[in-house]
């Protein structure tokens, strides 16, 4: 934790925001040493905050004791370079024993996910996320989604709880986002709120929310291809929008693509990506499941297209960096080659 706010230090980002898969070893128990790794890797290439144990990072597969452990991690190995936000959700009492346990690790601010299954009315969603809000002294950014959709009028009201800071959009209605846009600025005029792109794969939408005046958004893809997603990241931010177009139609529509021939792929398929970059960190843990063999060879092509088109100046860089990129290449194409051997010989 750092002392300086966490809404003040996501204002203006200069990298993706970094949401790290989970690791578990072999026998499916958590692995901290190749999380650490993970984490590390990703700060050292350029994250602007790194979200542990969230959404990919499979909150809900998680023991109160792993997520602590595991929020711990990212404080120590970040040391203070970005800020940690850890998810925290289910019921309201429940959410409230995650957040002080974010507290406790050392965590800069809490991403509120969705409650529970239940479908709440704005009142109950409402009285939810303040008392969230209220149990720590950690930053908040609610999480829109799912069965936690806000009307505009609920939205103005969250950005009056103390503590709470941001919205991110996982729901993907535009039409709605700008309404909630053009109701804070209404409304609270001069409220520094945050709002962010938390749809899947948030770069394919990139170019719309930034026509909204939406610029900060997760990426997914910063966990297995962080060249890639840092070159987006560049692009969108100067308004390059041949080069966001390149990798929009040579990477990132093909990957959204894949994404949606299984279930759970926004999370395993990711993992699957960091496993071809050379680090293990496991397989996904139930009720998820792994993607086919076929589907990761068809992701280390996908990547090692997406390389490939930074070679043809979408943000390429040189020297040491081109060496770095190549290994990558590499790890990426031997391990497809492993999950189609893998696949030959029934199963992965």
């Amino acid at each position: 934790m750092t002392s300086a706010p966490l809404a003040a230090r996501l204002t203006r980002v200069e990298g993706p925001l970094f949401f790290p898969v989970t690791a578990y070893g072999a026998d499916g128990t958590l692995d901290l040493d190749a999380f650490r790794a993970h984490v590390r890797r990703g700060v050292d290439a350029g994250a602007a905050a790194v979200f542990a144990c969230c959404g990919t990072g499979e909150f809900h597969a998680l023991t109160p004791e792993e997520f602590r452990a595991c929020v711990a991690a990212a404080v120590e190995e970040t040391a203070g370079r970005v800020p940690v936000v850890a998810g925290a959700g289910y019921g309201t009492a429940l959410a409230v024993q995650y957040a002080k346990a974010a507290e406790e690790a050392g965590a800069d601010g809490l991403l509120a996910m969705p409650p529970y299954l239940v479908v709440a009315d704005q009142e109950g969603l409402l009285r939810h996320y303040t008392a969230l809000a209220a149990a720590t002294g950690l930053e908040t950014i609610v999480y829109q989604r799912d069965n936690a959709v806000f009307t505009p009028e609920t939205v103005v009201e969250l950005t009056k709880v103390h503590g709470i800071i941001g919205l991110k959009d996982g729901y993907g209605d535009l039409d709605l986002m700008q309404r909630i846009l053009s109701a804070v600025r209404t409304e609270e005029p001069g409220r520094d709120f945050l709002f962010f792109n938390g749809l899947p794969t948030a770069e394919l939408t990139g170019l719309a929310y930034r026509g909204i005046g939406v610029t900060l958004y997760s990426s997914a893809v910063f966990c297995f291809a962080p060249e890639i997603a840092l070159a987006f990241h560049r692009a969108l931010a100067t308004g390059d929008d041949t080069t966001v177009n390149r990798l929009l139609d040579g990477f990132y529509r093909p990957l959204v693509e894949l994404r949606a021939k299984g279930r759970g792929y926004a999370v395993s398929l990711v993992k699957a990506g960091v496993r071809l970059g050379g680090l293990d960190v496991g397989e996904v843990r139930p009720p998820l499941s792994e993607p086919q063999p076929a589907h990761i060879k068809e992701l280390g092509e996908i990547i090692e297209r997406g390389y490939a088109l930074l070679g043809d100046g979408a943000g390429a860089g040189n020297g040491p960096k081109d060496s770095a990129d190549d290994g990558v290449r590499d790890g990426v194409r031997d391990g497809a080659d492993d999950g189609a051997r893998d696949s030959a010989g029934g199963g992965a």
